[in-house]
This record gives C-alpha cells, sequence and structure tokens, in this order.
C-alpha cells in the first residue's frame, strides 16, 4: 500500500468511527487529517483533501476546536489560517471523554435524578421504576466520578503511573 493510499484509508475509517465518540463523519475525518499532517494544514487543504465545502470544513473545525483537540497554528507570513490536531494520545482521550461527559453523561444524570424523584404515586410499578432509578442514578454517577479522578491525576506522578498500569 502507498503512502496516500493509506493515509487516504485511515481518513476514511476514522471519519466511520466519528460516531463511536460523539462526533459526525466529516468532522472525524479533518480530525484524521490533522492528526497525521506532519505540518499545520490550511481549510483550503482540507476542503481539497476531503471534497467538502468551506462552510462544511469551518463549521467541523470549530467543532473540533469546542471540544479541544484541534487548534489554529500561525504559520510567519502566511494569511491562512491553518490547523493542527492534539497528537499526546493521553490527552486526546482525556479531553473527548470530558466532552463526552458533558454532552452525554452529565444530561443522562440530570434525567435520572429527576425521575427517580415522583412522588404521590405509591403503586407497585411506581416504587419499584422509582429503586431501579436511583440504583441506575447511583451506579452512573459513581463511574463518572471515579472517570473525572482518573483524568485529574493523570497530571501527577501517581495519576501517571496508575493510567500505565490500567493500560
Amino acid at each position: 500500500m502507498q503512502f496516500n493510499e493509506a493515509k487516504n484509508k485511515f481518513v476514511q475509517t476514522w471519519g466511520a468511527l466519528g460516531s463511536q465518540w460523539g462526533i459526525n463523519k466529516t468532522m472525524a475525518q479533518i480530525h484524521a487529517l490533522l492528526m497525521v499532517s506532519k505540518e499545520p494544514v490550511s481549510m483550503e487543504d482540507i476542503m481539497q483533501e476531503l471534497q467538502i465545502s468551506r462552510g462544511n470544513a469551518s463549521m467541523n473545525l470549530r467543532g473540533l476546536m469546542d471540544w479541544g483537540i484541534v487548534y489554529k497554528a500561525n504559520k510567519p507570513g502566511e494569511r491562512r489560517e491553518f490547523f493542527i490536531a492534539e497528537k499526546d494520545l493521553d490527552e486526546l482521550a482525556t479531553k473527548i471523554a470530558k466532552e463526552r461527559s458533558k454532552r452525554e453523561i452529565k444530561p443522562a444524570l440530570k434525567v435520572l435524578k429527576e425521575v427517580s424523584a415522583i412522588q404521590g404515586d405509591t403503586s407497585e410499578d411506581a416504587v419499584h421504576f422509582v429503586s431501579q432509578t436511583k440504583k441506575l442514578y447511583d451506579f452512573v454517577a459513581k463511574a463518572d466520578e471515579i472517570f473525572e479522578k482518573v483524568t485529574e491525576y493523570k497530571d501527577n506522578w501517581l495519576g501517571k503511573l496508575m493510567m500505565k498500569i490500567l493500560k
């Protein structure tokens, strides 16, 4: 397999996997392209490489920057904007996990807390419903708390040791 073919296959595959971590295909393809690029890449080059419109590129780059996994980069003497991706895979995984928690886990916890607080209905079904949703809330909250602690500790020596052990 030649370099360009391998690069294209990686970008396409990463794009298909994007939905697994909460982003659309084009956003994941842009991220993949930036992640494997040695130098910062201009929006025009992204558009040409992926055959996408300026609006699509701009919107998805903004989304990736909101996630904190893509940054603007300056090139002396250039007026165009250039972009780079987070290259540290531990940092990338942490940022993605934090963002997914904020967008998915926290709202789910809010709903679980809300629905497990129903009052006035003492039927067997309602009591069972409240019991199960409280258990689910407790479980998800504990899992989210553990993950938050692990990502907080990754910056100190003990956390780094724990991350190595977990790998």
